[in-house]
């Protein structure tokens, strides 16, 4: 099969082109395993933490991607749903133990045993793949390929996000950073909870306008005070200085959730900035995100088909996943990017 190999760590600053493009053995799918012939892929930021060492894989080379969309092609021994011909998708959860107390709980994204797609196992940066089945989901008619593959992460953690934040209908919620999951959370967050206003926070004017189109009340810098005290707060950023400046929008008892795998370095002594009396007391909180439960996938998919809710997305050939992934490290984003495979 085809596919763009991560071979090392690497500094993309410096080497522009992390990814090799390469002939490897087709996968074999074991017992309980589906083998996809893959569509569609989206590019995450987590796929970044990956090649620069801030989430690196056990072990190298590796292919990256999990925002995969595929159809059956063969099955294991063991698999007993899913068909030959069935289209599914893969999210960051690969796999889980099953009988941990998270995973009795529903909370298999906690578990001490937790397995990331295309980190810990080979994911959809490739023509071929395979997933164990109970972690490959079927994918709503509504959806093309390329629509579905960011309804895997960035919809699913964003699901995860907006209910984290225990927001009710009517009170504010502010987004921070607006790119492939914010502008999905917009959307959903305008559907479940229509009298609530959203504000978004973002970089460049270019989103900000953006998110107004999609229906934000407001849209303002990163640094800047919304007209109103926010409920709730959701971070998809990943760096450190628009969480010290949501903090300060936050009303007195309100919560900033931070949608992230990890958080680069480069500003890390924005935290300096932090003060107890105007960013943390009355009661705020700050909670973080830790991947994505089953759950979130399957029920955020259902979700997104009734509604409907279709990201807004770039298309590049799979050949040109570095091309991709130098554009979202390089803050050029209007939606998602997906790499568009076979």
């Amino acid at each position: 099969m085809e596919a763009m190999v991560l071979e090392k760590i690497t500094d993309l600053h410096v080497d522009r082109n992390p990814l090799a493009k390469a002939t490897v053995p087709d996968p074999v799918p074991s017992k309980d395993e589906v083998l996809l012939k893959v569509s569609a892929c989206g590019v995450c930021h987590t796929e970044l933490d990956e090649i620069e060492g801030r989430t690196p894989p056990p072990r190298l080379p590796v292919i990256l991607g999990h925002q995969v969309v595929g159809t059956v092609i063969d099955r294991g021994e063991d698999v007993r749903e899913l068909q030959t011909g069935d289209r599914v998708g893969v999210g960051w959860i690969y796999s889980s133990c099953g009988t941990c107390a998270f995973c009795r709980k529903g909370l298999d994204n906690l578990c001490p045993e937790f397995k990331a797609t295309g980190r810990d196992a080979n994911g959809g940066y490739a023509t071929l793949m395979t997933v164990p089945e109970k972690f490959a989901y079927k994918i709503p008619p509504v959806f093309s390929h390329s629509e579905a593959a960011p309804l895997l992460c960035a919809g699913a953690i964003g699901y995860r996000s907006l209910r984290l934040t225990g927001i009710k209908n009517g009170e504010r919620l502010g987004l921070t950073g607006f790119g492939a999951s914010a502008h999905l959370v917009l959307k959903m967050a305008r559907y479940k909870y229509p009298d609530t206003e959203i504000f978004v926070f973002a970089r460049s004017e270019k989103e900000q306008d953006f998110a107004r189109e999609l229906g934000a009340a407001w849209a303002g810098p990163t640094e800047a005070m919304a007209p109103q005290k926010l409920h709730a707060i959701i971070d998809t950023t990943p760096v450190w200085k628009p969480v010290v400046e949501a903090m300060k929008n936050l009303e007195s008892g309100g919560r900033l959730v931070i949608n992230a795998i990890r958080k680069e370095s480069i500003d890390k002594q924005y935290l300096l900035h932090l003060e107890y009396p105007s960013h943390l007391w009355m009661e705020k909180e700050i909670k973080s995100v830790a991947n994505v439960a089953r759950t979130d996938i399957s029920e955020f998919l259902e979700l997104a088909a009734n509604i409907p809710i279709k990201p807004e997305f770039q298309e590049f050939p799979l050949e040109e996943a570095n091309k991709a992934l130098l554009e979202l490290k390089e803050r050029k984003i209007r939606g998602a990017k997906v790499l568009k495979i076979g």
